[in-house]
């Protein structure tokens, strides 16, 4: 072979090779998991708690949560969106959060662009007030908040969060009026509920039946379309004649682009750790409300989130 048609095929066959190298090699640092919400939340809680199942099937990888909650989650998403595809950046999304930043404000993501890994949970919406406040049930509630329109305190943890749509689609159903108090996070919302500062706290079923079983707090209702079994005591809104159906489906995204290979390698290694029967066992053990998906399947579920929830700001924007 002619020296220089030599050269060309060594280098063209260096190029060809680079990409299995590279992936062979990874990961040789940590891989960043970015959370839109504070430590100790929902979204950071399940973050954590799959990282041990996964990080043994991504050739031992390091693995570590990263919160940025600022925003409504918008600082998290954008810093996924802008990331390289490069497998060391990947995050936690949820549905509505995602879908209704780019609704109501310039962000710079699209949901559909995003590179769907697999999802973990669904945890239902619902209403929880202090354990000794006068406040015994869903009834009680909706007479409080009649008595004095638009005053009762309710905190979400943000303006088109699923916690705030929630107060927004039991104010549509019902003709109460509520006072919306937005923090940043579930935590905060909390204090605010066991401080007194707020009458009520709009958040998931599993970010608070730890409190619910120790006597702290009381849990008012569920939105999930049926009774989640770790509230399985604890009726839905719709078994209280109150017609709302809402929840919160959890799962892990990366950056647009992400190479097939690449993509590939982090859901099977989601979707093994998903099957793992220790891995349900904990997940039990934590209260977190499973919904298995894979990427494709995750990836049809938001963006039908996308386009119902484009149609509900047409009829009604949620923003303040």
């Amino acid at each position: 072979m002619p020296l220089r048609r030599r050269q060309l095929s060594l280098a063209l066959g260096g190029i060809l090779a680079a990409p299995r190298i590279a992936l062979a090699a990874w990961p040789e640092r940590p891989i960043q998991i970015v959370c839109p919400g504070p430590a100790g939340g929902g979204m950071d809680t399940y973050a954590r708690a799959i990282i041990p199942f996964v990080a043994p099937r991504l050739g031992n990888a390091t693995m570590v949560v990263v919160n940025r909650p600022n925003a409504s989650g918008q600082i998290a998403f954008e810093s996924v969106a802008l990331a390289e595809p490069d497998g060391y950046t990947i995050g936690v999304a949820q549905t509505p959060n995602l879908v209704t930043l780019p609704i109501e404000r310039q962000v710079r993501y699209r949901v559909q662009d995003f590179t769907f890994i697999a999802n973990v949970v669904e945890d239902p919406c619902a209403l929880f007030v202090r354990a000794n406040s006068p406040i015994r049930d869903m009834a009680g509630l909706l007479e409080a908040a009649k008595a004095k329109p638009g005053q009762l305190a309710i905190g979400s943890a943000g303006i088109g969060t699923d916690d705030h749509l929630l107060i927004l689609a039991l104010q549509q159903a019902t003709g109460a009026s509520f006072s919306h108090v937005p923090y940043s996070g579930t935590p905060p919302i909390i204090n605010g509920v066991l401080a007194g500062d707020l009458a009520a706290g709009s958040f998931n079923a599993s970010e608070g039946i730890g409190l619910v079983r120790q006597g702290t707090l009381r849990l008012l209702g569920q939105g999930g379309a049926a009774r989640w079994e770790g509230a399985g005591e604890i009726p839905t809104f719709r078994e209280q004649n109150i017609d709302v159906v809402a929840a919160s489906i959890r799962g892990v995204i990366a950056p647009p682009n992400m190479p097939e290979a690449l993509r590939d390698r982090f859901r099977e290694a989601f979707a093994g750790a998903l099957a793992d029967p220790a891995w349900v066992r904990e997940a039990a053990r934590l209260s977190l409300p499973l919904r298995v998906m894979g990427g494709e399947e995750q990836r049809r579920v938001f963006l039908e989130d996308d386009a119902k929830l484009r149609e509900l700001w047409k009829r009604a924007a949620w923003r303040e």
